[in-house]
């Protein structure tokens, strides 16, 4: 396919496989890594290395029901347009609104922990005037990059995932040739937690596995979808896994309370390379936020972009810049949310909505892939052995994680579900008044 291809909608086919796959990882590893392993090991101790392998291997089931879902739909949209194709309007609707909010806090939360991080190098941005010049700043470079191009913003979501990984690779080796010159690489018998705190540690997990979902949102920009999507999916899981079962290797090989650990990275850092661990830690939670937002910045407006070409959302949403073939309105009102939420919002607001709301639609996408393979059975696409039993395994997981979530603190969550209520209503109305309209007419 020809690099400077368009999709149906007027948006340049620019990602390639490799970019796809760094945009993913970008979009999955977040600051959250920099504290996760402690919280983990506190709920599971050493079996927590066991526990992020198992909590990989259950969300390569989702991810399996994502990449065959995903390769039936060469334009942008993701899990909206697959729950839409599924299940009808409301239920697409529904989706959107969903995977649009949790983007959406989650990229505020961040945005809030560079300014943390930034600390390390530069007190004063915590401080009132220099916090809103810095996240005004940091936001808008990243809408003005993504709003250039998606190649662009592609290539700048690759540089930034090799600086993040190449950040915590330097952490996992030095850690783990602190752990073989203390004659510590096999960490002691390990003994399984309680039944309640393993699903505990099994939820943190698979949110720590999330994210994935907001690449999938741009499909219509990647160059060959149903053969680069399923790839950098899994080439994405596949690093993860990777990532995150060394650092909680080393995590719980080398702190003596890694439960309790606030940091945990800078304290394994301070403990092998010295205070410069510290600073190392700090610049690479910088890039790993910064990459995290400008692949958010990229891939989420497609959401209220696609919307507006399914006439789901006003039609401004699905304007494209005639020079930079960019979804500029949607990725301008994404940009301005994600700023003032970051300058009042908390990381409440996100973990209170992530929490059942990614399982809902896993689930829900999990529950499509064998509903679609009867709608649509002459559809080119990807074909996983034993969908139907994969689908199945994938929607119990997901309905299994959700009985364990604490649900006193998510009213937020309704908040979602009734903007998308009204937003169907309206479009419900004015669809019959449309047809009204037109049969009047006759």
């Amino acid at each position: 396919m020809p690099e400077q291809a368009t999709s149906r909608e007027g948006l340049v086919r620019a990602i390639g496989r490799w970019g796809f796959a760094a945009l993913t990882i970008n979009c999955i590893i977040g600051s959250g890594i920099f504290g996760l392993p402690s919280a983990i090991a506190e709920k599971a101790g050493r079996a927590s290395i066991l526990g992020v392998v198992i909590a990989g291997a259950a969300m390569a089931i989702i991810m399996a029901c994502f990449a065959e879902v995903a390769s039936r739909f060469p334009h942008t949209g993701g899990p909206y347009v697959y729950a839409q194709q599924a299940f009808g309007r409301f239920m697409g609707i529904q989706v959107a609104w969903l995977v649009w909010f949790v983007r959406l806090t989650a990229c505020a939360a961040n945005a809030n922990l560079f300014v943390t991080y930034l600390a390390e190098f530069w007190p004063r941005s915590t401080q009132p005037a220099a916090r809103l010049t810095v996240l005004t700043l940091l936001i808008g470079v990243l809408a003005a990059i993504n709003l250039r191009g998606v190649r662009v913003g592609a290539h700048l979501s690759t540089a930034f995932t090799v600086a993040k990984l190449a950040s915590l690779g330097v952490v996992c080796v030095a850690g783990a040739i602190y752990l073989i010159a203390t004659h510590r690489v096999i960490p002691p018998p390990i003994v399984l937690p309680h039944p309640t705190s393993w699903v505990q540690a099994m939820v943190l997990l698979i949110f720590a596995y999330g994210g994935f979902e907001a690449a999938v949102i741009s499909t219509g920009e990647v160059r060959n979808p149903r053969r680069d999507v399923p790839f950098g999916l899994f080439a994405a899981l596949l690093t993860c896994v990777a990532i995150y079962t060394w650092i909680q290797w080393v995590v719980v090989g080398i702190l003596p309370n890694a439960a309790h650990s606030g940091r945990p990275l800078a304290d394994v850092a301070r403990i092998v390379m010295g205070p410069a661990g510290a600073s190392l830690i700090a610049l690479g939670a910088m890039f790993s936020v910064f990459g995290y937002l400008g692949a958010n910045l990229l891939s989420t407006p497609r959401i209220t972009f696609a919307m507006a070409e399914c006439g789901d959302f006003p039609s401004v949403f699905g304007r494209v810049h005639s020079r930079f073939h960019t979804p500029y309105f949607s990725i301008c009102v994404f940009a301005l949310l994600a700023w003032l939420l970051a300058l009042f919002g908390s990381f409440t607001w996100n973990v209170t909505l992530s929490a059942s709301s990614r399982l809902f639609y896993y689930g829900l996408i999990c529950a499509a892939l064998p509903v679609l393979r009867r709608k649509q059975p002459d559809t080119p696409r990807l074909q996983i052995p034993a969908g139907a039993f994969v689908s199945l395994l994938g929607v119990l997981i997901c309905a299994g994680l959700l009985t364990r979530i604490d649900y006193s603190k998510s009213a937020i969550i309704l908040v979602a579900v009734g903007v998308a209520v009204v937003n169907w209503l309206v479009v419900r109305h004015r669809q019959s008044s449309d047809e009204g309209m037109s049969l009047h007419g006759g």
